[in-house]
């Protein structure tokens, strides 16, 4: 009688697919005098990855991923953070990024879904330690359930802002012991759809307040990375307060939170928001609160969240220039808050969005520096203000002027200031010179 063999385990989601290679991103390369790895600081989403079923408005989903059946929910967690860190070390990212609500089931109550947090918190912290792969941010998930459908912090229900605040401790405290360099928070329904019901004065206090509890309990448990804020204007309510980064500068300066809160920026929420990627990343430079920025791209004919990965190679080039020409990450990165579509239903797909991502990050990389190294963009920006470096223009900005002052001056020297060209078409050409 033949023996009945021994079950096997079976194959893992990426069997049979290649450890991908890349032509531009050399990790350990100096790049602006540090390595490609640091400078660059990849991470990769576990929602959009591992959660995200492949649904849209129109149809369910399509991805049919094995941790998505039916049956034990905690083995299925496990399954599915096994296949995550088999893809972050695929792919050699040296970092990853979740929701608390990626990892485990949510429960009946705030207790136990914070209890099955923390249980699969451990099992990633012991990912963590055997991959050597780190946690860029975490946050909480205050989106998904129907509670939050009027918002979590603006909720006209002060239970539900105090279910939010403690889904939002234990995702914190959990970031923290992960080691996550930040903790990020996205408020995806904090907004309105109608002014009809909404009392906007009181909702911007909530947010406010909101805010600032996330803050005080940082500083309370010793975390010493930013709060991250994710700018996007609009989608799925009709308007947000989180629009973009000039509206969040205002409400951070409001609530005397400018020091402590940053800006995580996504191309997508850019366009959305009616603004260029550079535009955002520029004007947090400027505001002093750049953080970091998921690398995704939007359709520009579509109006809403496409979350694509990024294949517009002038464009991440002109973001990475004035990302390093501020001076680089320090505790943000590239984070892929990306999608494949829904008609890339096998493995293989995943990794190449990824890995050709990263491979045009880096190409575009090199790009910046050649501009930055040039310095010919800059020398033409600098010229145009020259005059503020001299005696006038020193004068106005050290508030040595009054109004009467400066009009008196020109009644006195009869000025007639003349135009001057922009420059702009030589500049674009210039740019691309470059790629």
């Amino acid at each position: 009688m033949k023996k009945p063999s021994r079950m096997k385990n079976p194959p893992s989601f990426f069997h049979g697919v290649r450890t991908p290679k890349y032509r531009w991103y050399k990790p350990d390369k100096k790049v602006l005098g540090r390595t490609m790895a640091k400078q660059l600081r990849f991470a990769a989403c576990y929602w959009h990855s591992f959660v995200w079923q492949g649904q849209d408005p129109f149809g369910a989903g399509t991805f049919l991923r094995p941790w998505h059946a039916s049956g034990d929910a905690f083995k299925l967690a496990r399954l599915k953070t096994d296949t995550a860190f088999e893809l972050f070390e695929l792919l050699g990212v040296p970092y990853f990024t979740m929701h608390d609500l990626d990892l485990a089931p949510e429960g009946a109550t705030l207790r136990e879904t914070n209890l099955n947090v923390r249980r699969m918190g451990e099992v990633v912290q012991r990912k963590m330690e055997a991959s050597g792969v780190k946690l860029l941010w975490g946050m909480a998930n205050l989106t998904s359930n129907r509670r939050y459908m009027s918002g979590a912090a603006t909720n006209p229900d002060p239970e539900v802002f105090a279910y939010a605040a403690g889904q939002v401790k234990n995702a914190l405290e959990l970031t923290h012991d992960l080691g996550g360099e930040n903790y990020a928070l996205w408020g995806g329904r904090e907004g309105y759809e109608s002014l009809l019901n909404t009392d906007v004065s009181r909702e911007v206090e909530q947010l406010g307040r909101f805010l600032s509890l996330v803050v005080e309990h940082k500083h309370r448990i010793g975390f010493r990375g930013p709060i991250l804020i994710e700018t996007k204007p609009a989608e799925p309510t009709k308007h947000q307060y989180d629009f973009d980064v000039a509206t969040v500068y205002g409400l951070l300066a409001r609530f005397g939170l400018e020091k402590d809160v940053r800006i995580n920026i996504e191309q997508n929420h850019s366009i959305l928001a009616g603004h260029s990627f550079e535009h955002e990343i520029a004007l947090a430079r400027a505001l002093g609160i750049f953080g970091s920025v998921d690398m995704n791209r939007g359709d520009e004919t579509l109006g809403w969240d496409t979350v694509l990965f990024p294949t517009n190679l002038p464009q991440v080039a002109l973001a990475m220039y004035h990302v390093f020409r501020g001076g680089g990450f320090t505790t943000g990165g590239v984070n892929f808050d990306a999608k494949v579509r829904r008609q890339s239903i096998d493995a293989d797909d995943l990794v190449v969005a990824h890995a050709e991502a990263m491979d045009l990050c880096a190409r575009a990389l090199l790009i910046a520096e050649k501009m930055i190294n040039d310095g010919e963009l800059a020398k033409q920006v600098d010229a145009r203000y020259a005059g503020w470096k001299g005696k006038l223009g020193r004068e106005i900005l050290g508030r040595r002027k009054t109004l009467a002052q400066l009009a008196a001056h020109v009644e006195k020297n009869d000025i007639e200031p003349q135009p001057r060209s922009g420059r702009q078409e030589r500049l674009e050409a210039l740019v691309n010179s470059y790629l």
